[in-house]
């Protein structure tokens, strides 16, 4: 039986996974660039004209070209846990409109408080545990009044996966997803200000499930769970698992569900101070001291 305790994520392994798939990241993540694509455009409704923007999860940088190109007055910085995916970043440089790169942990940014305009997080936060430090350290770098948009998934996130998994074996082999309305007690409990969240359902369809297991291997996607499995997938499991997904084929394809949770909060007054012994950078020494 598969318990809360299986699905603790192991930090070191997202970040090795994420390093790894950076070269192939781009290719498979169809989805993400759907979704931030998305994210983006909402940023519209606010009228935001921000110094300072952090992109938390950025990846290889895509998104923080958009930002770049709609905030161009404004420091842009590209911060993300795995330092491959902000060498394939460079590739989005334009020579009049730079961004800055920072590898570091949306856990504990490395980024000084109450400094920045804009957080922009589209598909990251999954992937923090506990998420409470993760909206903690967006508050303590919000400047009052600044924003934070963000993208994460829901629960209902990869079910047939799942669904098909469990009939193969005793194991986890997908992530556990927060549920909306946590997410939205999270960011009181952080202190982020008038939170407003919605949720969105995508399917996307495959040939087979081998086709979904390779899209999700080539954006670094791995099970990094304490309960998945230890020795390699068996021949006969994976047969086992591909035979229950078939029940979901319709029109000759597989589909896969994402469950994709928006939201918008905004920076309080009142922060928390650093937590002893943490160094900050500053967002004006960034250029010196923190490029990667």
């Amino acid at each position: 039986m598969v318990e809360l305790a299986d699905f603790q994520l192991d930090r070191a392994g997202i970040r090795s996974s994420f390093d790894r798939a950076s070269a192939s990241y781009e290719s498979a993540a169809g989805l993400q660039a759907r979704v931030a694509g998305e994210l983006l455009g909402r940023l519209d409704t606010f009228e935001l004209k921000p110094q300072v923007v952090l992109d938390l999860g950025a990846g290889t940088g895509r998104d923080t070209r958009a930002l770049k190109r709609r905030f161009p007055r404004a420091t842009v910085i590209a911060l993300d846990l795995a330092p491959g995916m902000l060498r394939e970043a460079r590739r989005h440089q334009m020579f009049w409109r730079r961004f800055e790169r920072v590898c570091g942990d949306a856990q504990r940014l490395p980024i000084a408080g109450a400094s920045v305009d804009l957080v922009f997080s589209s598909l990251m936060l999954q992937w923090c545990e506990p998420l409470d430090a993760a909206f903690a350290e967006v508050r303590r770098v919000l400047r009052p009044g600044g924003f934070f948009g963000f993208s994460t998934f829901g629960p209902a996130t990869l079910s047939e996966l799942r669904a098909a998994w469990g009939q193969a074996d005793g194991h986890n082999h997908v992530n556990h997803f927060i549920d909306m309305h946590d997410v939205g007690s999270a960011l009181m409990r952080a202190g982020l200000g008038e939170p407003v969240l919605d949720v969105d359902r995508i399917e996307v369809d495959y040939p087979d499930a081998r086709a979904l297991m390779r899209d999700l291997k080539s954006i670094g996607a791995h099970n990094v769970t304490a309960g998945r499995p230890r020795a390699l997938t068996g021949r006969a499991r994976l047969a086992r698992m591909e035979h229950a997904y078939e029940a979901y084929r319709r029109d000759g394809t597989l589909p896969a569900t994402y469950e994709v949770i928006y939201g918008a909060s905004w920076g309080e007054a009142t922060r928390p101070g650093p937590i002893p012994g943490e160094t900050r950078i500053a967002v004006d020494s960034i250029r010196r001291a923190a490029r990667p």
